[in-house]
């Protein structure tokens, strides 16, 4: 703490005060006041000047700024004084009651935040707050799919004449996060189970995440106490999702390949063919880069959804693939049209290669597809998983089975030979590293 220094005392005036300067060899200069013991000006090193009050404290010297010398007269700040020295006689000390008043502002102000956010702030403003708060850590898919949900509706599309239809969610954007009810969700749930049941159940999953948020938030937490979107009514009015069985039966592989191989766009054609063969996800091929494709050792390093990443075989017949491909960016199945540079939506040209086909598949048929026709050579399963990214099953996977490549890839190369076999595509890799396809 410091000390009263003793120093002579005078009439503080103005002239004295602009006259005031810091001691040649010292940091600090003061004028004290005589009529007002503690009262006085402090001169610093820096070219400042400060009116102080300097006081002892709970038996222990304490000094006080007040304000700069310029902010206020010196009767205004000698009162100012005055009133520090009250609250010290009362048994106060004025650093602490300051300390409090700022608290008690602080407090005032986030109440008054949050007052206002309970009144205006809707669903879909704190929508974009969570989206924006949150996106470093999602894919671009799941990015996608919450700007969806929350869409309004009748934008161009780019390709079709029809305008954009609002999403599942776009009905409860203008609503008050602070009247979002279960009861409200219930019937959010009714309306859209009648027109679109698999979309909502998606719209209600991204809902009740993004409520949860909110009860993590510093504003939000005051209003949303409770998650409205964790109700069994919505999810019974819902329903739940039918289990999917579209797969690739061995005597349709001729018709799907040669269907996907007509499609004009080589990079789709050769994308989804690398979707099949690899078992992926539709999302961990098409955001594959150059430098995650070794053609001296033949793998792939795939973005994983369980783990970081993981390194799987890079076959014969997908290496040919890719190896004829133009390297016009970072990308693998790259898309000068398209914002990202990159395919990102192949779904519309499978459709048509499989109505051509006579084929009822979607692109996570495909992963389906690879699963099941592994039990045509007896795979192990464990291999099967490895492959395509599943999380290990058992302790036995998760803690003592480490496969190396190599292993991977005598199975991989295995079903890969098989599949082509099948679908009647005679594919004969040189040894040179030259691939020869007859179809």
């Amino acid at each position: 703490m410091a000390k009263i220094l003793k120093a002579k005392k005078v009439e503080l005036t103005v002239g004295r005060i602009a006259k005031l300067k810091c001691e040649e060899g010292k940091t600090r200069t003061y004028l004290w006041c005589k009529e007002f013991k503690g009262f006085g000006v402090i001169a610093t090193i820096a070219g400042s000047k400060s009116f102080i009050f300097q006081a002892k404290i709970y038996g222990k010297s304490a000094r006080m700024t007040i304000c700069d010398v310029n902010a206020k007269r010196i009767d205004d700040a000698r009162k100012e004084a005055r009133r520090l020295q009250a609250l010290i006689d009362q048994g106060y000390d004025p650093r602490q009651v300051k300390a409090n008043n700022k608290a008690a502002e602080q407090a005032a102000t986030a109440a008054k935040k949050v007052q206002e956010a309970r009144e205006i702030v809707t669903v879909g403003e704190a929508w974009k707050e969570y989206v924006t708060a949150r996106k470093p850590l999602w894919s671009a898919l799941h990015i996608r799919d919450h700007d969806k949900v929350m869409q309004t509706g009748g934008d161009t599309r780019k390709r079709s004449k029809k305008l954009t239809e609002p999403g599942s969610l776009a009905t409860l954007a203008k609503i008050r996060l602070v009247d979002l009810t279960p009861e409200l969700v219930t019937e959010w749930a009714k309306a859209e189970a009648l027109i679109r049941p698999t979309r909502a159940r998606l719209a209600l999953r991204l809902l009740r995440a993004f409520l949860n948020w909110c009860g993590r938030h510093s504003t939000y937490k005051a209003i949303v106490t409770s998650n409205p979107a964790q109700n069994n009514d919505a999810r019974e009015s819902l329903g739940k999702a039918k289990v999917k069985h579209d797969v690739l039966q061995r005597e349709q592989l001729p018709a799907w390949f040669d269907a996907v191989k007509q499609i004009q766009n080589q990079v789709i054609s050769a994308y989804l063919q690398t979707l099949f063969l690899t078992g992926a996800r539709r999302e961990e091929i098409a955001s594959l880069r150059w430098q995650d494709i070794d053609f001296q050792w033949n793998s792939l390093t795939i973005n994983d959804k369980v783990e970081d990443f993981r390194i799987i075989p890079l076959t014969p017949y997908v290496a040919n693939l890719l190896s004829t491909f133009p390297r016009r960016n970072e990308w693998v199945f790259s898309s000068p049209s398209a914002e990202s540079g990159r395919l990102t939506d192949p779904s519309i040209a499978h459709r048509k290669a499989c109505a051509i086909a006579g084929l009822d598949l979607t692109l996570h048929g495909l992963r389906r597809s690879f699963a099941s026709l592994c039990e045509w050579i007896e795979m192990p399963a464990g291999i099967a998983a490895q492959i395509q990214g599943h999380k290990p099953q058992g302790v036995r996977e998760q803690n003592y089975i480490r496969r190396p490549l190599d292993l991977l890839r005598v199975w991989h190369v295995k079903i890969e030979s098989w599949i082509l076999e099948q679908a009647g595509i005679e594919f004969e890799p040189a040894q040179a590293g030259l691939h020869i396809i007859k179809c």
